[in-house]
Formats: C-alpha cells, sequence, structure tokens
C-alpha cells in the first residue's frame, strides 16, 4: 500500500437511480466541502454510469473541484462487482482520503463490497461527520445500541476512511452554476466476465405514491394513535395538507403502515418542510429520522414528552381534540 502521505482530498460519490442523480450525493458535496476546508484538501466527485457526464457540470455547481466520471454503455444497470471494480480504481489510482456515499440500497451494496476489496474502515448510516483536529481523521458519528446512545468513530487502519450518509440527514446547500472545476473521463472497460447478472425488468414504484423521504408536508403517528380510525384520521388530514401519512417503528410492527413509511433510525430519514407528529413520544430512534425537519409540530397529551424538545411548536393535548379539529378547519377553507 502507498504511504499515507499520499492520500488526500474528499471524494463523493455521485449516484445514478432511474437516470438522475441522488440528492443525497449533492447533500454530501456541501458536507465535503466542509471538512475539506478542515483539512485544507479538495473535494471531488465521482460518477459512474451510462450517460454520466451530463451530471459532471452539476457536480461542479454543489462544489466538487474535479470530477471524475467513469461513462460507457455496459454501466447502464448497476451491477456490483462492474461497479466495484470501477470504484476501486479510481480509489488506487488517484489516494482520497475520505470517502463518502449515500445510505441508499444501492449506496449500502456497493460500500460494503468497495470497502471490503480496499480493505478500509467504513462506518455505516453515519448522522454526523467531523474531522478530528489533532489526528485529522474523519470522525463519523451514528447511533448504536438500539439508538439510546450516539457513538462517534474513527479508522485507525486502512485507507481511505469511508463513511455512508443517510438521505435528508445533511443538508443540500444552493448550486452555483458560475463555479469552475475540472472534469476527468476515466475509461474502465467492463470485463464481460464479470457480467454475473441481468436485469429482466424494472418496476417502478405505484403511480400516485411518494416516498415519505422526498415529501414536502409528513403527518407521522406513534403509539398514541395506535388504531386503524387513527391513522385514517391521520390520512385525512395529511391528504388535505398535501402530504403524505408516515408513522414510528411499533406502527409498522402493528403492521397499520407499510415498512416504507417507517421514520427513524431503522426506518427512513426525512427532512421535510413540515412535520407533525402525532402522539409519538420522541424516542431517540425516531428522533434521528426526523430531526432536521424546518418545522416540527408535535401533539402529544404528555408535557414531558422528548419530542417537545425539538419541536418548533407543542400542543399538550390527546389528539383526538386535535386532529378532527383542524381537518374541519382545512376543509372549511379549501371550500
Amino acid at each position: 500500500m502507498a504511504d499515507k502521505k499520499e492520500w488526500l482530498d474528499v471524494l463523493v460519490y455521485i449516484e445514478i437511480s432511474d437516470g438522475k442523480p441522488q440528492e443525497v450525493g449533492w447533500e454530501l458535496l456541501g458536507q465535503a466541502t466542509r471538512l475539506a476546508g478542515k483539512l485544507n484538501q479538495k473535494v471531488k466527485a465521482l460518477i459512474i454510469g451510462n450517460g454520466a457526464s451530463k451530471f459532471a457540470e452539476e457536480a461542479v455547481s454543489y462544489g466538487a473541484e474535479t470530477v471524475y466520471v467513469v461513462d460507457d454503455l455496459a454501466y447502464e444497470t448497476y451491477v456490483t462487482r462492474t461497479y466495484c471494480n470501477a470504484f476501486c480504481k479510481v480509489v488506487n489510482d488517484y489516494k482520497p482520503k475520505i470517502v463518502l456515499i449515500g445510505a441508499t440500497p444501492l449506496g449500502r451494496d456497493l460500500s460494503g463490497a468497495v470497502a471490503t476489496n480496499l480493505q478500509a474502515g467504513l462506518t455505516a448510516d453515519c448522522t454526523g461527520l467531523d474531522i478530528d483536529e489533532k489526528t485529522h481523521k474523519l470522525l463519523s458519528t451514528r447511533p448504536t445500541f438500539g439508538g439510546n446512545i450516539m457513538a462517534t468513530i474513527f479508522c485507525q487502519k486502512g485507507q481511505p476512511e469511508m463513511s455512508t450518509v443517510r438521505p435528508k440527514v445533511m443538508k443540500k446547500g444552493k448550486p452555483d452554476t458560475s463555479r469552475k472545476g475540472e472534469i476527468v473521463n476515466v475509461d474502465i472497460p467492463v470485463d464481460p466476465k464479470d457480467l454475473t447478472v441481468k436485469v429482466l425488468e424494472f418496476i417502478p414504484d405505484k403511480a400516485g405514491t411518494v416516498e415519505i423521504e422526498h415529501a414536502k408536508i409528513i403527518v407521522a403517528g406513534g403509539k398514541g394513535v395506535n388504531s386503524p380510525e387513527g391513522f385514517e384520521q391521520l390520512k385525512k388530514l395529511a391528504d388535505l395538507l398535501g402530504g403524505e401519512v408516515a408513522g414510528s417503528r411499533p406502527m409498522i410492527e402493528a403492521g397499520l403502515l407499510p415498512q416504507e413509511r417507517q421514520v427513524g433510525q431503522t426506518g427512513k430519514t426525512v427532512c421535510p418542510r413540515v412535520f407533525i407528529a402525532v402522539g409519538i413520544s420522541g424516542a431517540i430512534q425516531h428522533l434521528v429520522g426526523m430531526q432536521n425537519s424546518d418545522v416540527i409540530i408535535s401533539i402529544n397529551s404528555d408535557p414531558e414528552a422528548a419530542i417537545f424538545q425539538v419541536s418548533t411548536v407543542g400542543i399538550v393535548k390527546r389528539w383526538q381534540e386535535v386532529v378532527p379539529n383542524l381537518i374541519q378547519e382545512l376543509e372549511r377553507r379549501l371550500n
């Protein structure tokens, strides 16, 4: 392995899915800019895919000083082995000190394969990133022990230092189209023997549904609701607001909502403009999934509920006294 002093800069992987870049890449470029500033190093990006070149300038606008582009028809479909080989080739050639990847389903799969291949340290599902002032190592913070404590982890051995971060955990900066950067086209042919799987069909999500991580307004229910009738009320409120309904882990385990509607450590991280928490106590496992929302409105009968500590507005009442009145007032105003 090359001397550690050769490993410099912060590299962000920009995931292309369904023909478009995932926003978590832009979110991570903002964090990379902050981390690279503390190290007095540069921000770089990596894009892999068929047609990846057309997103290089956008990566520059979000903060990348150099963009490595692996653009080839062979990367039309994600295959772990081919993407991992391309990723590792770029890392070994350009030696970034830090690598950041979005903790999407694809990112989780790819990061594990890359870290294993490179024998690098990897911290998954982080909620905070920083640089240690003395060692200049990457500090990755994530919930642990069932979400009861927050642990800050650093990698003692191996290069690069890798972390994955969930979408919506970091704030996305504003693009600056006047920025200039270097675009490096990297030719990495695919060995046909590595194409061990073939995608026969892609089935998109049901029409008309919005994934909660992309919703601008979310109405979420917890143990205080805990009934089909209660969630019918929350769904009605969400529909009137043009939002989506979600829930805490116990509500998913009770079968009141599908898994993809879970907010929290073992669910999804969301950052809507408005998050309405109904009957949610505010356990840390849930808070890590929604505490960065722009406005948090909480309804809970317990004045000591932890949810109020992160709330913009707190209403100490039984939800049955509040939600029906909200629905009635919204219906009056909308009619």
